[in-house]
C-alpha cells in the first residue's frame, strides 16, 4: 500500500513527460541514423 501513497503521486506525472519527449526525441534520432547509415552503405558498397 506504500507504492500507491500520496508523496509519491505528484512527482510522476511532472517528471514523466519531459524524460520520455526527450527519450522519443532520441528515439527518433537513433532511427533516422541507422537509415542514414544504411543509405551510406549501400551507396558505398554498390
Amino acid at each position: 500500500m506504500r507504492e500507491f501513497s500520496d508523496d509519491r503521486e505528484p512527482q510522476e506525472p511532472e517528471a514523466g513527460p519531459p524524460k520520455f519527449g526527450r527519450l522519443l526525441l532520441v528515439l527518433v534520432a537513433a532511427v533516422l541514423l541507422v537509415i542514414v547509415i544504411t543509405f551510406a552503405s549501400e551507396a558505398y558498397f554498390s
